[in-house]
């Protein structure tokens, strides 16, 4: 690993759902039935910017609606939330309300973070909805057969429902705890680090710049372990610069970078390496069939620029040594391929 730096120069378009795919999330039961939309929520009348502790914008607008669509919009995100946690369960609806709605103009997605409320405990979640994208979509199924993390979100029409990751976002944690760790803790996080990295890899998730993934501190006994997970998924097999598919290579990494120089040597790192690709083909061989399909789909479908596709799969060649990836046409393919050479590495393990 080494420090560097990687631009993402161009906003990412938004990808049709085919019909395939939806079928495909049908099947899974990743689809429901809503009456708001993401349009819908678009309709807002007013607004005010929401800041941080210092008084910075945190680049959130809390937005407004007229009186007479308010109840209607609420009434139909209480409904969501009791999909998202309870299958639809209708009993608790009277005990819900929608404390805030708030617009996120940054990023491609732009998404709406609805803060709901149980008004008998003051417990209150978060949840995100969004303009569905192809790409997206199939970087949360990937998340969810290829690394340890569980996904939850839902998909109606041409709106997608993201159930909200619990962390500490990873520049916040960089800039105020990671300072105060003790150094068995950092020498953990920088083995954590290279696992993330290791994973991002596999999967081809880029942009993970800081603010794109958080850090979960968990007590275990008389210590604390530390683990890191993505929680945008827009960058999905889109960019062509290999580059773009390790956390290290950001700058907003830099100190996460510096941890794993610090505090492990190289063949530690390679052993970590090892330890997320033989982990991440235990779970393909438990979910086999289902990424199968998930991939048989994706490598009909155009989710990046041609320039792109050979771009990545040239980078891949070059780095792998594997001539395979010179057949690949679409970024499916260049996954697929990805996820065969590792299968065909690791797989004789077990």
């Amino acid at each position: 690993m080494k420090p560097d730096d990687v631009k993402i120069n161009f906003r990412k378009p938004n990808y049709e759902v085919s019909d395939e795919l939806f079928r495909y999330l049908e099947k899974y039961g990743r689809t429901t039935q809503t009456r708001v939309l993401y349009d819908d929520l678009l309709r807002f009348s007013g607004y005010i910017s929401l800041e941080d502790e210092q008084g910075n914008d945190t680049l959130w607008l809390r937005v407004y609606y007229p009186e007479f669509e308010r109840a209607e919009i609420e009434a139909s995100l209480n409904k969501i939330y009791t999909l998202l946690h309870s299958d639809g369960d209708e009993e608790t609806l009277p005990f819900l309300t929608v404390d805030s709605i708030d617009y996120c103009t940054f990023g491609n997605s732009k998404p709406f973070r609805i803060k709901v409320r149980n008004i008998l405990n003051d417990n209150f979640t978060n949840f995100y909805i969004k303009k569905a994208d192809a790409s997206r979509i199939y970087g949360l199924e990937l998340e969810e057969i290829l690394s340890p993390n569980r996904i939850n979100f839902l998909i109606h029409k041409d709106t997608l429902i993201e159930e909200h990751i619990i962390g500490v976002p990873g520049d916040v944690f960089i800039q105020k705890m990671l300072p105060n760790c003790t150094e068995l803790e950092k020498a953990q996080i920088a083995k954590e680090f290279v696992k993330f990295n290791e994973r991002c890899f596999l999967g081809l998730l880029g942009d993970m710049r800081s603010y794109n993934y958080v850090v979960i501190p968990i007590h275990d006994f008389d210590h604390v372990v530390y683990r890191i997970r993505p929680i945008d998924f827009d960058q999905q097999s889109y960019e062509g610069n290999l580059k773009i598919y390790f956390p290290q290579f950001y700058k907003e990494n830099f100190q996460m970078v510096k941890l794993v120089m610090d505090k492990l040597k190289p063949n530690s790192v390679e052993q970590y390496r090892k330890e997320v690709r033989s982990a991440t083909v235990k779970r393909i061989l438990g979910l086999e069939n289902r990424l199968e399909e998930l991939l048989a789909i994706m490598r009909k479908e155009e989710i990046a620029p041609k320039e792109h596709v050979e771009m990545l799969k040239k980078a891949l060649q070059k780095y792998t040594h594997d001539i395979h990836f010179k057949q690949c046409n679409t970024m499916g393919d260049i996954v697929s391929t990805g996820i065969e050479l590792l299968l065909k590495n690791y797989k004789n393990y077990f």
